[in-house]
């Protein structure tokens, strides 16, 4: 069986994760717990302007652009949960409603099954919940 990666990416991917066991053993499973919270949230009119309204008038907006890559990262199975808080997040600051996004979470039952569907539901809610004391 060939265990090389089939493309560059992955390729890139595998020597870094054998560089890191190299260096350090521990960072082979590393997480940093509160790294969405470390990346600021975008102001909706930023959002806007690099996701679409400036080069793609017309097309999508940015709260519907925060739903398609909610529901791309509740589709790979809840794994990504920095990047799926602060998607939701940048969801809330572009007029996403609660409602909105859990029925986006919803919707992807059907790919993901209902374990990852409540998995990302918690990740949801806890975000919101999170949001919410801040203000």
């Amino acid at each position: 069986m060939n265990d090389t990666p089939q493309n560059p990416f992955e390729a890139m991917m595998a020597q870094g994760m054998q560089l890191a066991k190299q260096l350090n053993p521990a960072l082979e499973s590393f997480e940093m717990p509160g790294f969405d919270k470390a990346m600021p949230t975008m102001p909706k009119e930023m959002m806007d302007m690099l996701f679409g309204d400036t080069f793609n008038v017309g097309g999508l907006d940015t709260k519907t652009r925060m739903f398609v890559t909610l529901a791309a990262l509740v589709a790979q199975g809840a794994t990504a949960e920095p990047q799926i808080r602060m998607t939701v997040r940048h969801a809330i600051e572009a007029g996403a409603t609660e409602k909105e996004l859990a029925e986006v979470v919803a919707q992807m039952s059907v790919f993901v099954g209902v374990p990852g569907m409540m998995k990302a539901m918690e990740i949801v809610r806890g975000t919101i919940s999170d949001a919410g004391e801040e203000s």
